[in-house]
């Protein structure tokens, strides 16, 4: 067995580093009445801490899992069974075809900006389109991040790295109790894009690259693609049992391949193509399908113009409008097509001599 490397993780917390932390949270002199239960709260998530209480709420994994007498979260299994139900309704011929549609700005009106993102109107334009398909339109808003309480999507921890099977689908490094890391949106986002016969994305670009939520999303979508199913397997995070089981030969099976997908990148300035390219090579090193060329859009909206008239620009922009029309218009085709079984990845019979 390959050696497990240590000694990167700093020393635990004190009491009273904790403490600091802790009340750093309730700063608003609106709680300096509240001073007594605010330190009976820190006894018990210094408890929780000391413990390692990550999922205070486990029971036994049951027959369908390698061990079934381990002690696994309740909150985990009830994200895996939203998923295969996901699974289900998304194997029906019956059900309605459904389109995730993904707005990837940070920007919104409820938040600093005081104003929507491009982002977002293009996202809606692109709605209508589906919708007036026949088809239902699901929008993940990822702005809602930075302007609303408790929306947050927690970075990866990078398990993937030491083992693929220490990469659990879905993701069980949140919620995090001990750790004060609850409020993982993740979950819910998960069962939405197994639910989806298609995927679009419609990002701005931030310095190059993609924004920060919408790069978390794509950090956390690992487990995706090749993601272990069964915890038990590794028992929990437990380094060794993983690296064991990929040493002896893994699958890594891409739990959301089949699905159709479009991109919609636009800048203001550069980036734009390498931004693009990133998110196409991403959506189909995953298995999902590319809907054509057309499917896959990069402009510039206002080149080198002041930010302050920005949305003027967009107005302007009617081809860059219509463009984004024709990638919702290419998906729709795409995803009839393979519902239909006209369209399917052509290499899905091939074999990796180099799987990954």
């Amino acid at each position: 067995m390959t050696k497990i490397r240590t000694g990167q993780a700093p020393l635990p917390l004190t009491r009273a580093q904790f403490s600091e932390r802790f009340k750093g949270r309730f700063y608003d002199p609106a709680f300096d009445g509240e001073y007594a239960a605010i330190a009976r709260l820190e006894e018990i998530a210094w408890a929780a801490l000391q413990d390692g209480r990550k999922a205070p709420i486990t029971q036994a994994a049951g027959r369908n899992f390698a061990d079934p007498s381990y002690q696994i979260s309740v909150q985990w299994l009830d994200t895996q069974q939203r998923l295969q139900a996901a699974q289900k309704r998304w194997s029906d011929s019956k059900a309605p075809g459904r389109l995730l549609l993904i707005c990837g700005s940070a920007r919104n009106d409820g938040t600093c900006p005081g104003e929507v993102s491009k982002t977002w109107r293009l996202t809606g334009m692109v709605q209508d389109v589906v919708e007036q398909a026949g088809l239902q339109a699901d929008v993940l808003d990822l702005s809602l991040v930075t302007s609303e309480y408790g929306r947050t999507i927690h970075p990866c921890k990078g398990c993937v790295s030491s083992a693929m099977p220490l990469c659990h689908w879905p993701c069980s490094c949140y919620p995090n109790h001990a750790l004060d890391q609850a409020d993982d949106w993740m979950a819910e986002i998960y069962e939405r894009w197994v639910a989806a016969h298609g995927v679009i994305i419609l990002a701005p670009t931030y310095w190059y690259q993609s924004p920060s939520p919408l790069k978390l999303m794509i950090d956390r979508m690992v487990s995706a693609d090749g993601g272990n199913p069964d915890p038990t397997t590794t028992h929990g995070k437990r380094v060794a049992e993983a690296k064991r089981i990929e040493q002896q030969g893994w699958s890594y099976p891409k739990h959301l391949a089949g699905r159709a997908y479009g991109v919609v990148v636009h800048g203001d300035v550069a980036g734009i193509e390498d931004h693009r390219r990133s998110l196409c090579d991403w959506l189909e090193w995953m298995g999902l399908i590319g809907s054509g060329p057309s499917a896959k859009l990069d402009r510039y909206i206002g080149y080198f113009e002041p930010y302050y008239n920005s949305h003027e620009a967009l107005d302007r922009d009617k081809a860059v409008q219509e463009e984004a029309r024709n990638v919702a218009r290419t998906v729709v085709q795409a995803v009839k097509q393979l519902r239909a079984g006209q369209l399917a990845q052509p290499d899905q019979r091939t074999s990796k001599p180099r799987p990954k």
